[in-house]
């Protein structure tokens, strides 16, 4: 039986490990415990995501059991890894919301059925009964001040200001793979390269207090081309909740990335063969159009069932056909489109307002029967309610004005 290591490292999901060689044998020989984890941010979880579930989705159809650590009790204060300043506050209230939203979508993603059945943990329920002094007796002998500085999370915070709150991040990260360690046995954390750092400190806790071997393994974070976070677009985050960004948006996302991410993203978001993915991405024209067709439907497929992911396609055959009965509808306050620019921006596909302008300078820009032909004009249109957004003779869409 092939080891599911090996795929993960052909697929380009694999950027650090602790222990490499070890952790390869352990996935090939034994049945594996292992976690992700999501602090509850917000009431959904969104394509940056996609990567940690799609993990959790691998390894257990390998035959591990994952554990879902969705972080009530961190959530409260706050991962300083890859933040400029501190996180907002959440009250108790709102992290639980969070909390519970988070555990639903996570059930679209992992079975919890069968010996290897997902099981979800919070962190509240252990984080918040620990005795701070207790705490630090347990854990803060094991862990350098010095090193936790040298990190990236920490060493760009603290030229600026690190809180004391945000500081006790790290040890309570540890404290969690520890603790999971002891309860449950697990073994392996999987997680983004932005929590190298976190990830490193709780299996080194495992070593020091156990004498147990423990891993980490991170794939690679979502970028563009340009190595900057992918997982927004002009109107936002690309959310996994359909009420935040309907599934037709995010077949459009996904359907415009940039050719040089597809066969990445092939690999990274899908369940794809590897051979079927080189096929399809072995064209450097026009034909890479079908590999990002078939990238889009894929993922909505994954996020919403294939029924809704087949309601999308047609939807979007109809848009690009100008079929006006059949073609999808969109929802805007009338606040959001103040003017053509606004309108072209949001809905358009584009990634920029110079894009956006060259698009209305083209004359590419239709409203019902009227060319644009002026960035700022207003949109008489909307008053009325309703109207079709065309842009050239591909993309058609029902705009309703709330």
């Amino acid at each position: 039986m092939a080891n599911v290591f090996d795929e993960l490292k052909e697929r380009g999901l694999i950027k650090q490990v602790i222990y490499e060689d070890d952790l390869r044998q352990l996935f090939g020989n034994n049945h594996v415990s292992f976690y992700v984890g999501f602090d509850p941010t917000a009431d959904s979880l969104h394509v940056g995501h996609f990567t940690t579930l799609l993990m959790a989705s691998r390894l257990q159809k390998a035959g591990h059991k994952p554990y879902i650590l969705v972080g009530g009790g961190t959530g409260l204060i706050g991962d300083p890894s890859g933040r400029t300043d501190m996180r907002p506050m959440m009250t108790k209230e709102q992290v639980q919301h969070n909390v519970d939203s988070i555990k639903k979508q996570c059930e679209k993603f992992v079975s919890f059925e069968g010996e290897n059945g997902a099981v979800i943990v919070n962190n509240a329920d252990w984080l918040q009964k620990l005795n701070y002094i207790d705490f630090i007796r347990e854990v803060g002998g094991n862990l350098s001040v010095n090193k936790m500085l040298s990190y990236d999370a920490f060493r760009s915070r603290y030229e600026r200001g690190l809180s004391f709150l945000e500081f006790n991040y790290m040890p309570m990260q540890a404290y969690d793979f520890y603790h999971l360690f002891k309860t449950y046995g697990v073994q392996v954390e999987v997680g983004g390269d932005d929590q190298w750092a976190n990830m490193i400190e709780g299996a080194e806790l495992i070593r020091r207090k156990t004498g147990q071997p423990a891993f980490a393994l991170t794939f690679p974070l979502l970028t563009k081309p340009d190595g900057s976070k992918m997982g927004k677009s002009a109107g936002g985050a690309i959310w996994l909740d359909a009420e935040k960004t309907s599934p037709f948006d995010m077949y459009q996302f996904f359907r415009n990335v940039d050719d040089l991410l597809v066969e990445k993203e092939l690999k990274m978001f899908t369940y794809l063969p590897l051979e079927q993915i080189k096929e399809l991405t072995q064209y450097k024209d026009e034909r890479m159009n079908r590999a990002k067709e078939i990238l889009a439907y894929e993922i909505v497929k994954i996020v919403h069932g294939e029924e809704v992911a087949n309601q999308t396609l047609q939807k979007v055959k109809a848009s690009f056909a100008g079929d006006t009965e059949n073609m999808t509808t969109e929802e805007v306050s009338s606040a959001e489109i103040k003017t053509i620019l606004d309108l072209v921006v949001k809905f358009g596909g584009v990634k920029s307002n110079g894009e956006a302008r060259r698009l209305i300078d083209g004359r590419a820009i239709k409203i019902n029967d009227r060319v644009i032909d002026s960035y700022f004009d207003e949109i008489p249109e909307k008053s009325k309610g309703e109207f079709v957004f065309h842009k050239g003779k591909k993309l058609h869409l029902n705009i309703k004005v709330k």
